[in-house]
């Protein structure tokens, strides 16, 4: 399969899939706010190809929130009033170090 969108460029859209196997389907540009995932869309990569990312050390319940952040800074991305993102208390820990494994700092993209 090849992630291209008719024209030979590359699709609007990447799968996102968790170790336990859910899928998402994200908007290719919200992802650029992890250096690992943009790392993998990058030149000749497999992922490049198939706009497919395997993510084995991310459960699916914390890839949907992963996600959820990458719309959240997508719509946001330009502005400075940015309203706060629910986050539960009982995934912090988790998400913490799916930022950190995923290359989600604050540092603009």
């Amino acid at each position: 399969m090849n992630a291209t969108n008719g024209n030979g460029g590359a699709s609007k859209y990447i799968t996102l899939v968790s170790k336990d196997g859910f899928e998402f389907v994200v908007l290719r540009e919200a992802t650029l706010c992890s250096d690992y995932i943009k790392g993998m869309l990058r030149n000749n990569m497999t992922e490049a190809r198939t706009g497919r990312c395997e993510l084995q050390d991310i459960n699916g319940v914390i890839l949907e929130k992963v996600v959820e952040y990458f719309h959240y800074w997508y719509k946001y991305r330009d502005r400075e009033d940015v309203p706060d993102m629910e986050i539960p208390v009982e995934n912090c820990l988790e998400l913490v170090v799916a930022a950190d494994y995923l290359g989600m700092d604050s540092k603009p993209h």
